[in-house]
């Protein structure tokens, strides 16, 4: 028998958190974030429930030409464009979109003989990647004078609008995008996920989803299932130990948790080897039997204790699940102070992953 954790991707459920972003964005094309192969989804299983989507986000270049040779026609953009002029030729024949993001790129397509469809980034205020705004006249007007360009779309990112108190910042990045591009009429690309829903006036031509496509919420103030979102992943193990403690019995390395009454635990075949997060407090919920439960002190590379005193018919293979279905991962991304992102970006590759239609 195999190790028992396993990450069960449901390509039905993306299916049903794009349409909720169609619902949200009504009138904009999609471009689906797949970038950390499909934020730990596994890049082609995650396509294969976004087929629906207007285009395809990432940032590996032999991602994309791959999804090109298996057949998907959507434009595919490479967020952080090309790293030296000897891709262009790739990009091009592959019809690969590429966002430039400074100068250097600007001269590395312009000298060449390389037409590309390109989205142009400003930075607005997030100070990471972008033009910068004094220069994105000149810049433009370059790049269309030397006809290196197939399609021009120009985009920017926002630093925070996930944080509802934020509002302030994300409207002056968004009208400071509107100054700087005004007068130019080309497609423009700006919301992410939390704008998409938080900022609708902000979807433009192209919006940018990505965490909320694989149900988790971009926000800590709404969560997963308030927003219509489904999880996509779910991250099961099984119990393959069980110890009966007496109070002032330690558990693990250092012996973090300490029982004061008599316990019975078990062990899960789950670790930090396998995603799960290191730093995962004891408390951190887990489903045993579908039955909420706790983690008990520190987690260790292969496995993790937890508390089956209070849980009915619990005993060896009972199934545990890390996150997922009946458990957000959103909560325990709060308990272990990390977001969905980590979580779901770090499950390890021996973990193996069934795909559910």
């Amino acid at each position: 028998m195999p190790r028992p954790i396993q990450a069960t991707i449901d390509i039905s459920a993306l299916g049903q958190n794009l349409a909720v972003v169609r619902q949200y964005a009504t009138k904009a094309r999609i471009m689906a974030v797949i970038k950390a192969d499909a934020y730990g989804h596994g890049l082609f299983s995650a396509v294969s429930g976004l087929k629906a989507a207007d285009g395809l986000a990432l940032l590996e270049l032999d991602a994309a030409i791959e999804l090109r040779k298996a057949g998907y026609q959507q434009p595919i953009l490479l967020l952080e464009g090309f790293f030296s002029s000897e891709e262009l030729a790739e990009f091009q024949h592959y019809q690969l979109s590429a966002v430039i993001h400074h100068e250097e790129q600007v001269a590395m397509l312009t000298k060449s003989k390389h037409a590309l469809d390109i989205f142009l980034k400003i930075n607005t205020g997030m100070n990471r990647l972008g033009l910068v705004p004094d220069r994105f006249s000149k810049i433009v007007d370059h790049l269309i004078e030397s006809r290196c360009t197939r399609s021009l779309t120009l985009m920017t990112h926002f630093a925070s609008a996930d944080i509802p108190t934020e509002k302030e910042n994300v409207i002056r990045q968004f009208e400071s995008f509107l100054s700087i591009t005004q007068g130019y009429h080309f497609p423009r690309s700006v919301a992410n996920s939390a704008a998409i829903i938080r900022y609708p006036e902000t979807q433009s031509d192209w919006v940018r989803p990505g965490i909320m496509l694989y149900g988790s919420s971009p926000f800590s103030d709404k969560t997963a299932s308030e927003l219509q979102l489904k999880p996509v992943m779910t991250l099961a193990s099984k119990i393959i130990a069980i110890h009966d403690l007496q109070s002032g019995d330690k558990v693990g390395y250092h012996g973090l948790f300490e029982a004061d009454r008599p316990m019975r635990i078990g062990v899960v075949a789950c670790g930090y080897a396998d995603g799960y997060p290191r730093h995962a407090p004891t408390n951190t919920p887990v489903l045993i039997n579908n039955q909420r439960s706790r983690l008990l002190g520190r987690v260790s590379m292969d496995m993790i204790a937890v508390d089956l005193t209070d849980i009915n018919n619990a005993g060896l293979n009972s199934p545990v699940t890390l996150w997922g279905e009946g458990l957000p991962v959103d909560e325990v991304a709060h308990y272990a102070n990390t977001n969905s992102y980590e979580l779901l970006c770090a499950v390890a590759p021996r973990v193996e992953r069934k795909i559910a239609p």
